[in-house]
């Protein structure tokens, strides 16, 4: 994959991070997209959590310039609906024409229609407002909807014939009761990848979603361990290279029939 370009959203940490590695493993030149995210402090988050997101991505490149790749760290805000073309534009001076695009990314709060201030496992929680939708849906929905149509116009300008996207969802059948302006983008969001994979396919595209399992990206305390344990559902707390080993995968030759899916990991 010597040829190839990818985009990773949210790639200062976790699996965004994990996910700009193994691309890099792959050959792949790599720009790590991210945004310094300040938390406020909650008991129940850890510091090193917070500590994570409010970091930049040098040290990733530093990793993907270990492993002999090439990468660019770019931060950028992606609720600002110009960021996608400057990201491409990036890319392409730097790197390579982008064709794996992984809309990692979160605009991740935890909003709730309940009168509560704190979930089963001690988040704070706080209602759903015009501004909890907004940060998340423009991350989570406008966002990966620009980054897509930016790949697909550049990718048809310059008739090329193989690409890749691959997103990251949560939630569930039900929503997702206690973070549900999150459950609600990332809703959106898997219908606009579905909708490329079907409109792309002549391209080349291919287009799926993980779902990965809880994966411990540094917020995983004992009581969501002792969460996990008890539900009859969830298998596993992964780890981000685990689950960035799938992506890796969808992003391969190898994948090259595998599309329109939203793939559970368990």
């Amino acid at each position: 994959m010597n040829q190839h370009t990818a985009i990773v959203t949210g790639a200062n940490h976790g699996i965004g991070a994990a996910t700009a590695v193994a691309l890099a493993r792959q050959g792949c030149a790599v720009v790590c997209a991210y945004w310094r995210v300040h938390d406020e402090v909650d008991p129940a988050v850890p510091q090193a959590y917070r500590d994570h997101r409010e970091g930049g991505a040098d040290a990733v490149v530093a990793q993907i310039e270990k492993v002999g790749g090439r990468g660019l760290a770019a931060e950028a805000d992606l609720s600002d609906p110009a960021t996608p073309a400057i990201l491409f534009d990036l890319a392409e001076q730097r790197l390579g024409p982008v064709d794996i695009l992984v809309n990692n990314a979160t605009g991740w709060l935890a909003d709730t229609f309940k009168p509560a201030q704190a979930d089963r496992m001690g988040r704070s929680l706080q209602p759903v407002t015009q501004a909890t939708w907004s940060q998340q849906f423009g991350v989570d929905a406008m966002a990966p909807a620009l980054m897509i149509s930016e790949l697909a116009m550049r990718h048809a300008a310059r008739n090329a014939g193989w690409g890749r996207i691959v997103g990251l969802t949560s939630g569930g059948a039900l929503g997702f009761p206690e973070e549900v302006s999150y459950g609600a983008a990332k809703a959106a969001q898997e219908n606009y990848t579905m909708s490329a994979a079907v409109e792309l396919a002549p391209l080349g595209i291919t287009a799926n979603m993980i779902h990965p399992p809880v994966t411990d990206t540094g917020w995983v305390t004992d009581a969501v361990r002792d969460a996990i344990a008890a539900d009859p559902v969830l298998i596993h707390v992964a780890s981000p290279a685990e689950v960035a080993e799938v992506i890796a995968y969808l992003a391969s030759d190898a994948a090259a029939l595998i599309t329109g899916n939203v793939i559970t990991l368990r």
